[in-house]
Order: structure tokens, then sequence, then C-alpha cells
């Protein structure tokens, strides 16, 4: 990629890339360095995620999702890894061309596959690329927190083991804290849904963190649900591919059929209460953008729950949902990138 002068909006930066680690055969993380003036929009919590822009000769540019291995309490810097897939153009491109010196356009850190309180006790569930999350809130909860850390790590075979030296590094220095358990799959086979019940059942009472290939993710949640572990303790990370351009600067369109009614709306965010007039075509993400608010957000195309907020007041629907489950929307939450007013008022919160 070759340096570009300008980001293409005003919500992403050019972010220079200071190291390329080569993790295993096929992953490389990234490591970057963030300007001055940018440290406080890259301020991150463990779990979270990076979109970069990524070149296409068919589109000019696509937009990828990449979870940040690093931790903000141990790491001084910000790293995210991908693992090449056989049909990720993404992280071909990026495993095949990223050098030191490259700079590539970025979005803030958004997602919500990030725990409460560090103090608490984790399983950890990962397979594959699935542990670059799961390894921030590691180091983190290992740094910072006081529980017990369990995590259960699935690969093909030994040399597909992302981390594999820092792990063993972490698991010396806290032997009474931290318990690794590999599964090869080359080895044992697949994890089972039996199999993955027995592993995670002394540790029902932990928060449980899950990201890796849908299939992976699918098998232990419905482990975790069998053991009767409560919903609000099994958190997992999906990842969708994305379509649209979350990097260009212009409103999404919003047929007349689609507008909702005109409201005035307040929006708790960063515990700053901000009151707007939300006209009924217009989608919540981008009025608070257009009005310099910085609220987070990622793929704009409802596929992702970075822009997610509780409606504590008032009704809105939405346009695309790919991502809140039914518990989701009982609770109260919404994407405000695809949510329009139905209501006079409406108050929604990112602060809970």
């Amino acid at each position: 990629m070759t340096a570009e002068s300008v980001p293409t909006g005003a919500h992403s930066h050019l972010l220079r890339v200071l190291d390329v680690v080569e993790e295993t055969h096929d992953a490389r993380s990234l490591v970057f360095e963030i300007p001055a003036e940018a440290k406080e929009r890259f301020a991150y919590e463990p779990g979270q995620f990076l979109t970069l822009r990524i070149p296409s000769d068919q589109t000019g540019s696509v937009a990828r999702c990449y979870s940040l291995s690093s931790s903000p309490h141990t790491d001084g810097v910000l790293k995210v890894t991908a693992k090449r897939t056989s049909d990720g153009y993404g992280s071909n491109w990026l495993c095949d061309h990223v050098t030191v010196g490259m700079t590539i356009e970025v979005l803030p850190p958004a997602g919500l596959f990030v725990p409460k309180s560090l103090d608490d006790d984790f399983l950890l569930l990962a397979a594959g690329s699935g542990v670059t999350p799961v390894m921030a809130i590691l180091k983190s909860a290992l740094a910072k927190g006081d529980g017990q850390v369990v995590l259960l790590y699935a690969n093909r075979d030994e040399k597909s083991v992302i981390f594999a030296d820092e792990l063993r590094e972490l698991a010396a220095e806290h032997p009474h804290r931290l318990r690794v358990i590999h599964w090869l799959e080359s080895v044992q086979g697949l994890p089972s849904r039996a199999q993955l019940e027995e592993l995670s059942r002394p540790f029902i009472g932990y928060q449980a963190f899950i990201c890796g290939p849908g299939p992976f993710m699918d098998v232990a949640t419905h482990a975790l649900r069998e053991l009767g572990m409560d919903r609000h303790q099994i958190h997992v990370e999906l990842f969708k591919s994305l379509i649209g351009d979350p990097f260009a600067p212009t409103q999404q369109e919003v047929s007349a059929e689609d507008a909702g009614t005109a409201a005035t709306v307040e929006v708790d965010l960063d515990g700053t209460v901000h009151s707007l007039e939300w006209p009924a075509d217009t989608l919540l993400l981008d009025l608070l953008l257009e009005k310099g608010i910085d609220a987070p957000f990622s793929c704009r195309q409802g596929a992702c729950s970075a822009c997610a907020c509780i409606v504590k007041e008032g009704e809105v629907k939405m346009l695309v949902n790919e991502i809140l489950d039914d518990q989701d929307l009982a609770d109260g939450f919404v994407l405000a990138c695809q949510a329009l007013p139905m209501t006079d008022t409406v108050k929604v919160t990112y602060s809970e």
C-alpha cells in the first residue's frame, strides 16, 4: 500500500506499521505507531478490534476487522493479529504485502467483547486466530485482576498455535492463576460438545469468552448452556465480512417508506448527555457523527456490535440487524448505525 496524504473520512487515521511479527507460518501481527494527536482516540479495552482499510484492484478498497492482541495494561504498542485463510482476501493481503514503514488507514478501536471487571474468574475458549482478543483479555486479567484464568485453546496442530511461546511464559509467571489447556485436532480430533462440557464443568461460575470459527463457537456455546451457565456469563465474538464502506464520510440513504418519526433524542455517551433533534430519515449514528459526537462504530451495516446502545425511553426501529439476538433486543439493545426514531422522544445510553 502506498502512503496516503489524508484519511478517507474524518473519523479514520493513517497509522504507520512499526513491526511485522511472524507468529506462525500463516499468522502475522502488525504493530502500529499511534501519533500523539490520536492517542486518546486509540485508547482501547481488552477484547476490542480495529477496522482496517485494505486496497483492492476490483473495488478500490475493502474494510476488514481484526482483533487487538495487545493489552492496554501490559503492552506499550497497538497490535492486531491476522491469520491467513484460503478465501480471506484481507488476511492474505496483510500477510503477503504489509511491511515496516507502510501506512494503513484505520478506524478507532470498537467492540463489546470486553470484560466488565478484570477481577472476575475467566474461562476463555478459543480456536485458531480466535485467540487474538482472548489473549488481550488474558494478559489484562493477569496484570490488573486477581481471579483465575483458564484458556482452552484449539488448533489444527502444534505448529498452528499462535502465541505459543508467550503463553508458556505467562503460565510460568502465573502458575497459581493461569491454566492453559491445548486441544490439537491432529491428535484429538475436533472437540465435541460433550468433550467441551467435561473440560468446562469445573469452571461453571466463571465469565466465559468464546472466539473462533463459527462451528467451534456454536459447539462451545451449546456446551456451556448445557452445563447451565447463565447467558449473561457467556460472551461470544462475532465477525462478518463487511460489504459496505465504513470509512466513507457520506450518510447512508434512507428510503421514504423506512423513514420514521422526527424526534428529540437524548444520548448518554461516556457520562455526557447530548440533546439533539433527530430527523425522521437520519440514522442515529449518522446524526451523532454529523454533530461531531465521537460515537463508536465499525461496519455501519448492522453486522457487528460496535455501535450498540440501549434504548431507555421511546422506540426505534432498525433497518438491518445481523448480530443482536432476541435477548439483546429484549434488554433494549439497538444498533445506532441502523436505528431510526419511531416516537417523538427517545433516550439512549452507551454508558451501561
